[in-house]
């Protein structure tokens, strides 16, 4: 099969003050037309390095060297005049996060159009019908309406298919996507890698969901510490991975079915207890975000709170948080009614919550260093005590370092911030923890040791926790009981294997459908269909 793209021994260097980073080495593959070719790997392995290496996209302390042949044309040698033209022309872009990826103030038809007008020169009506061909082929409906919408108005789902639209606008013989279903809910997942599989361009994929890689690549190439360590198809990788490295990437993967938590028996009072709780926005003209929705949380017990974006998921944890006005109903923490507390009562209600949210890096104030991000919470509710002896306690508590303390964010990886920010919502040892996508954008072995540490913390401090997720695997690994939201409502709720094993709401049945699944049992002639039909 000829290679549409080749490297060649491509190595990337980061020039730093008082060192040198090598973060990719000695690094070849190739990619065939219309082959789908993924690229794995933890962060910190060289894998995104090497695919923004292509597109000239390094900071300029970066040193490339080696061959990156596209049609047989080196894009290392190329001038800026002929790379812009490379971008978006012949090879096309997927960014993880579409919101950063688009212009907010910019309509998103016009960014469309103007991606279609750099390359093509059309007139404006030409531009502007191939752009509402571009989204209809995305399976986007309504496509006037996305056309004059801003990307703030439009959900995460839809903003991945603009953002494919616009990385096919131009036809592009290759299309990279570096993490395109990381954020999204499993129906959409579902959606977007069906459509990315129909596409027929080249695609080299950056991930570290297997799953993904299961669900679309043709073959798979491993890079850790910058270097590949294997290669081979999909089946031959899955089925029998030659190096321990590979082995663990695979034993770290959770899949449904890998068995749940049993919930703990208390006669204590619930740690929360939701009656008939309704939220509406002031600008919904009505429509209630959450509408009816009961549940409690015993103190110790771990509940999984599902559905896809816009469910109301969010909108639960902050009515509990008493960040959000309760329209109707009640949300009692610890025995105090949220929506008649004053302000004082209500600082109390916080001062029993920790949070933990999905991305560590925008949650810790970049300008502070580890050990005052996790003492801002006991400086603002007055803790008594030895601030610096209770950093050492977190610290050690979530498998850190407490020299790290005076280390800033940019300093640490991925999972060292996560487990910076599961320190600072223990500080002040709440009773309640609410999780909210802790684990979503981790490599899935740092996804694994989250998921340990916080059942050994529960063990130790006792918390009941609310696990707000859209992977099913992960509610399964950590909760007792799910309860699955779909329009603001409360549609099932249930044991974590009785939702999980048997759902009986139609909505549960389809979330559960459209997991990517990893299966071993690889046919020898055409690709699995591991997604199921949302």
């Amino acid at each position: 099969m000829d290679a549409l793209l080749s490297l060649r021994d491509i190595s990337v260097d980061f020039t730093l003050p008082g060192r040198v980073v090598h973060a990719a080495r000695q690094v070849s593959f190739d990619v065939a037309r219309g082959e789908v070719v993924a690229v794995v790997g933890e962060s910190g392995s060289g894998k995104s390095v090497t695919a923004m290496s292509l597109l000239g996209l390094l900071p300029s302390s970066a040193t490339v060297t080696g061959s990156a042949l596209l049609g047989g044309r080196d894009l290392y040698r190329l001038s800026p005049a002929e790379l812009r033209a490379v971008r978006g022309g012949e090879i096309g872009m997927v960014f993880q996060e579409p919101m950063s990826a688009l212009n907010p103030v910019f309509r998103v038809g016009a960014q469309l159009v103007e991606a279609i007008r750099v390359h093509r020169r059309e007139p404006m009506a030409a531009a502007k019908d191939r752009a509402r061909s571009l989204l209809e082929k995305v399976e986007l409906t309504d496509v006037p309406r996305i056309m004059r919408a801003y990307p703030h108005e439009l959900s995460g789902g839809q903003l991945q298919r603009v953002v494919i639209a616009m990385a096919i606008a131009n036809d592009p013989a290759l299309v990279i996507a570096d993490e395109p279903t990381t954020a999204l809910d499993v129906t959409v997942q579902a959606g977007i890698l069906a459509l990315l599989r129909k596409l027929g361009q080249a695609i080299l994929l950056i991930t570290h969901d297997l799953g993904v890689v299961s669900a679309l690549a043709d073959r798979v190439v491993v890079m850790r510490d910058g270097e590949i360590v294997e290669r081979g198809t999909v089946a031959e990788l899955f089925a029998a991975p030659k190096t321990e490295y590979t082995k663990h990437l695979l034993d770290s993967v959770l899949t449904l079915g890998s068995g749940s938590a049993e919930a703990p028996s208390s006669t204590v009072d619930n740690a929360v207890e939701i009656t008939e709780l309704a939220v509406s926005y002031p600008r919904s003209h009505g429509v209630r975000a959450v509408d009816g929705v009961s549940l409690r949380i015993a103190p110790g017990e771990v509940v999984g709170l599902v559905g896809e974006s816009g469910s109301g998921k969010s909108t639960v944890s902050g009515a509990i948080t008493g960040l959000l006005p309760i329209t109707a109903g009640s949300v009692r923490v610890g025995g105090t009614d949220i929506a008649g507390a004053g302000r004082r009562a209500l600082k109390e209600v916080r001062k029993r919550i920790g949070v933990v949210f999905q991305d560590p890096a925008s949650s810790l104030n970049p300008r502070a260093t580890i050990g005052k991000s996790i003492t801002e919470p006991l400086a603002l509710h007055r803790f008594e005590g030895d601030f610096s002896a209770r950093v050492t306690e977190l610290l050690t508590a979530v498998r850190l370092d407490p020299a790290l303390r005076d280390r800033y964010p940019h300093q640490l990886s991925g999972g060292q911030r996560q487990r910076v920010g599961i320190a600072r919502a223990l500080a002040l040892r709440p009773a309640l923890l609410i999780a909210d996508e802790p684990t979503s954008a981790l490599d899935v072995s740092v996804q694994a040791s989250i998921l340990d540490l916080l059942d050994t913390l529960r063990a130790e401090f006792g918390f009941a926790c609310l696990f707000i997720s859209h992977d099913l695997a992960v509610i399964e690994r950590v909760a007792d009981r799910v309860a699955v939201l779909h329009k603001g409502k409360l549609v099932e709720e249930g044991t974590t294997a009785g939702i999980l094993t048997a759902p009986s709401h139609p909505y549960t049945q389809r979330l559960i459908a459209s997991v990517p699944k990893i299966d071993r049992r690889w046919e020898q002639h055409g690709h699995p269909d591991p997604v199921g039909t949302p």
